[in-house]
């Protein structure tokens, strides 16, 4: 089934140079990027796209860390694109992440993580909507 996914390239990632490995790991494995954009997320920005967290420990420090440096968003789409886009980036905590998954390659730490990615279809719709409007998104004949 084709379908969609938000993709965030982290500011860890960024600020190391990884984004370009990073997005050609996503396009090798299947996944197309349909749109895409760098941008410093505010304060503000941060906490609406995390609100689903705000009442968890770590918000505050993700709050922070999301707003420490510029973040590349794009929107992935292929087959099966959530679990898709998951498998690749690997689990949370990167020393549990298995070899050659995003978060094993690029990833600091639990929190310094590498990318994020939705993790449902109706997550996936909410959160691609809070950074792109429809015209955003080009048809790669996918």
């Amino acid at each position: 089934m084709k379908e969609q996914t938000l993709s965030i390239v982290k500011p860890d990632a960024v600020a190391d140079g990884k984004f370009g490995s990073i997005l050609q790991a996503i396009e090798d494995s299947g996944l197309r990027v349909v749109a895409a954009r760098m941008l410093q997320l505010t304060r503000k920005q941060a906490e609406g796209f995390y609100e689903v967290h705000q009442e968890r420990p770590f918000f505050g420090s993700l709050v922070e860390f999301m707003t420490s440096g510029p973040v590349i968003v794009s929107v992935l789409e292929g087959e099966n694109a959530i679990p898709t886009y998951r498998k690749l980036m690997g689990a949370t905590n990167p020393d549990e992440a298995d070899e050659g998954t995003l978060r094993k390659r690029f990833a600091k730490d639990i929190e310094k993580n590498a990318v994020h990615g939705s993790d449902s279809a109706e997550n996936a719709a909410i959160e691609i909507a809070y950074f792109f409007r429809a015209i955003d998104l080009v048809d790669r004949g996918i």
